[in-house]
Order: C-alpha cells, then sequence, then structure tokens
C-alpha cells in the first residue's frame, strides 16, 4: 500500500522489452535508501517489484497486463517517473490509501493558472465516474489529490506549488496520458451495494432508511 505522498522523481535508465513484457531500470536514490529485493515502489502509481538494485538505481518487470492497463508501456530511456516506497506501518498517511492497481489512463484536456494553482482537466473515461467525486480523492501517477469538480467523463484537480516541483505532474500538457487509481474505499463502497449472486435483495440506500441508518 502506499499513500501518494511522492518521495522523488526517477529517471528511466533502460527498457529490455520480451514477448508481451519488459524490465525497466529506474535512476533512484531516496526510494533505495533501505531496500530490499522483493520490496514494492510505486512508479507513476503502478505497483511494482524490485528484481534487482544498486547503490542509484533498480530493475522492475512489467506484466503483459500492466503494459496494456497504464502508460509505463510508454516509458523510453530518459522518461521521468514518480516514486514513492510502499507505507510503512508506523508511518504517516500523509495522502490516502493507494493500492498500487492502476483503474485506467487518463489524458490531460488543458491547464489554466488560477494564483499560485494551476487547474488540470483530465478525460476520464465514463465508467469509472462512479468513483470520482467532487472533494474526493485520486492518484494520478501515484500523486494523491484532492477532486476539485467531477463530470461524467472528466475530472479537475489543482496542482499546487509543491506538487509541480516535487512530481512529474507539472510538466504534462495536454494530450500526455497519466494513470488514474480511484479512490479503494469508493470501490468496496459499491461492490457491498451490489447484490451477491442468487441473493435478489442488496444494500441500498432503501434498505438502510428502512433500517434506520440513513
Amino acid at each position: 500500500m502506499f499513500t501518494g505522498i511522492i518521495e522523488e522523481i526517477g529517471t528511466v535508465r533502460s527498457v529490455t522489452p520480451g514477448k508481451d513484457a519488459a524490465t525497466l531500470e529506474i535512476g533512484a536514490f531516496v526510494v533505495l535508501e533501505d531496500v530490499h529485493l522483493g520490496d514494492s515502489i510505486a512508479v507513476n502509481g503502478v505497483c511494482l517489484t524490485v528484481t534487482e538494485f544498486n547503490r542509484d538505481s533498480f530493475k522492475a518487470d512489467l506484466m503483459p497486463e500492466t503494459l496494456k492497463a497504464t502508460s509505463l508501456a510508454a516509458a523510453k530511456t530518459g522518461t521521468p517517473v514518480n516514486l514513492e516506497r510502499a507505507l510503512r506501518a508506523d508511518g504517516r498517511l500523509g495522502g490516502h490509501i493507494v493500492s498500487g492497481h492502476i483503474d485506467c489512463t487518463a489524458k490531460v484536456r488543458s491547464k489554466r493558472q488560477e494564483g499560485n494553482a494551476i487547474y488540470m482537466e483530465l478525460a476520464v473515461p465514463a465508467e469509472y465516474s462512479v468513483y470520482l467525486v467532487r472533494k474526493g480523492s485520486v492518484a494520478l501517477d501515484g500523486t494523491s489529490l484532492t477532486i476539485f469538480d467531477a463530470g461524467k467523463d472528466s475530472i479537475t484537480v489543482s496542482l499546487v506549488p509543491h506538487t509541480r516541483a516535487s512530481t512529474i505532474l507539472g510538466s504534462k500538457l495536454p494530450g500526455d496520458l497519466v494513470n488514474l487509481e480511484c479512490d479503494i474505499l469508493a470501490k468496496y463502497a459499491e461492490r457491498m451495494l451490489q447484490p451477491s449472486a442468487g441473493q435478489a435483495d442488496s444494500l441500498s440506500l432503501n434498505t438502510l432508511k428502512e433500517n434506520g441508518f440513513a
């Protein structure tokens, strides 16, 4: 699990393609301070497993599903990436609960500056709109952000100066893709509201009202 608080910006040093798979080598420092083989590191929000490392880089494998579902398929030598180590049980949850399992990619539609913030609108596949609500949380390229507006097929987030300086989101341009992970709590809530196989009843708003919970 992760928090969506980016620790450093790393750089892709090499991409070794395989049959429907690939291996990334990423240059880094902070996330390698206490690294071990098999550790999880989020790369642009994608939870990857460390397979090799040295003092200033690590390697991780990309499986076919990762290449299909995330923007890492377009990674090349020199590509900057957001990096975060897995959450320690004794650490602060500074952002929100992030699993590192990407739901979809979102395309940057527009950016505009307002005061010290840059508002970025992104096009999102409509089927994920149920999990994206105004003032809710979303992870974009692994960065925990607050949704300031949510439509049927889009969201708008705000990037403060610190976020622009410490993540790759500030350099994104209209047309660029980012990895999007919806709030996992929203996905569990939706699943609980659906009827189980063979059951006619489900947990609904009417059920909650009838039992005094709403």
